[in-house]
């Protein structure tokens, strides 16, 4: 059996176009939802993040707000900023790049967010809420959610589900631990203590996978006609066939390739439906912070 490959690029496509709809309507109502980034320092990867959620604001009529400030600024800049932007009723949704520089507290600037903006879902009021029953919060945090409408989008039974996490970040592992287990799933998470846990993972309808740990994940952890989600991002380098590292002619740099936590070829013959990397949830998250954010304008105008 070779596991249906899910593709995140398409899925991904299709939530930003049921976004771009709804905005559509929005603004023939006079509404214009809004995000607002805020980037401090250069970190090329963080400025190239911003660019790409700004990009697709432009592509899906959501208002770009962008707020960038340099490295020396102090906490209390940012946070008079992130204050100011809460209180912009033009601003759905707030998006503080990380990492922020050392000597501001990360922690004090999100819980500064409002709750009703929290577009990346990381304020503990929000997170909190996603373990409790009926209180459900406005954001999900993007790329758990991403996971969710993944499995969603291709059929996947979740209720009644035995579902595994590899990864307990605040990030990934702890909130779609959260939210499998609030659409009725048994959810398992699994870390670096876990005993026997290969075991355990064999054991999972639904594997999600978020350790950070390049092709961890091999076929004989696997349970036959598993579902795999594979959230690890990874970089390998590219060998040649003898062995040697590759080099690529136009840079002169070694080259790599990205990797999964899950190994994929070997994987792809006993699951389901398996994601790749790239192309699987990677597409997702910025989709669904888009959706977050035309959320946020909804519940602002009484909409639901």
């Amino acid at each position: 059996m070779t596991a249906q490959i899910i593709d995140g690029k398409a899925v991904a496509a299709a939530v930003r176009n049921d976004v771009k709809e709804e905005v559509t309507k929005l603004r023939a109502k006079g509404i214009v939802p809004g995000l607002a980034t805020v980037l401090v320092g250069a970190r090329p990867d963080s400025m190239s993040y911003v660019t790409a959620k700004r990009q697709a604001c432009a592509e899906l009529g959501i208002e770009s707000f962008p707020n960038e400030l340099p490295e020396t600024v102090s906490q209390a800049e940012v946070l008079a900023l992130v204050n100011k932007l809460s209180a912009d009723a033009k601003v759905n949704g707030i998006l503080v790049q990380l990492p922020l520089p050392k000597h501001i507290d990360e922690e004090s600037i999100l819980n500064a967010v409002s709750i009703n903006k929290d577009v990346d879902g990381f304020h503990p009021i929000n997170v909190g809420k996603l373990g409790m029953k009926g209180r459900e919060p406005l954001f999900a945090p993007c790329t758990p959610a991403g996971v969710i409408e993944l499995l969603d989008r291709i059929g996947a039974t979740i209720s009644g589900s035995r579902a595994v996490v590899l990864g307990r970040s605040n990030i990934v592992g702890l909130p779609v631990s959260l939210l499998l287990l609030g659409r009725d799933a048994t959810v398992t998470i699994c870390h670096s203590r876990t005993k026997d846990l290969a075991s355990v993972v064999r054991q999972a309808d639904i594997l999600v996978a978020a350790i950070g740990k390049p092709k961890f994940v091999t076929a004989d952890m696997v349970k036959p006609g598993a579902y795999v989600i594979d959230v690890g991002v990874n970089s390998l380098p590219v060998l040649n066939p003898d062995g040697s590292q590759a080099i690529s002619e136009k840079t002169g740099k070694p080259r790599t390739k990205l990797v999964g936590d899950v190994d994929f070829e070997a994987v792809k013959e006993v699951a389901a439906a398996i994601t790749p990397v790239p192309g699987g949830v990677g597409p997702m998250t910025i989709a669904m912070l888009m959706k977050n954010t035309l959320r946020g304008a909804k519940a602002a105008h009484g909409i639901t």
